[in-house]
């Protein structure tokens, strides 16, 4: 097996023109039925996760003395950690909801031209 050939082969396929705009249209739709729970998930994750270890640094005593504030707020933390999937799962369902009628006829279509 020559793998030199299958990666030039790749890599040539990466610069050669595309030759379907419909494949580009349903790679877009996909990216933005998905992009709002991506954006959303990323977001909320990282804040309550700043959250989460400025409640631990209150509660150790290393930005402040207030440990029962400092375990509220990495309560706090620890809640909107775990809330986040479920709401990135509902977030990404309605995404696709949203788009589904119209990925589903173009790769209909895309299918329907290969053959």
């Amino acid at each position: 097996m020559n793998t030199d050939k299958i990666y030039a082969q790749t890599i040539a396929e990466e610069y050669a023109p595309k030759r379907s705009s419909k494949v580009i249209a349903l790679r877009k739709l996909d990216r933005k039925a998905k992009s709002t729970a991506n954006i959303f998930a990323y977001t909320f994750g990282i804040i309550m996760t700043l959250v989460f270890g400025a409640g631990m640094c209150l509660a150790m005593g290393v930005i402040g003395s207030s440990v029962p504030a400092g375990i509220v707020i990495g309560v706090v933390g620890i809640a909107g950690i775990c809330v986040n999937y479920p709401i990135y799962k509902k977030l990404l369902e309605k995404g696709k909801s949203k788009y589904a009628f119209e990925i589903m006829q173009l790769a209909g279509e895309i299918s329907e031209e290969a053959e």
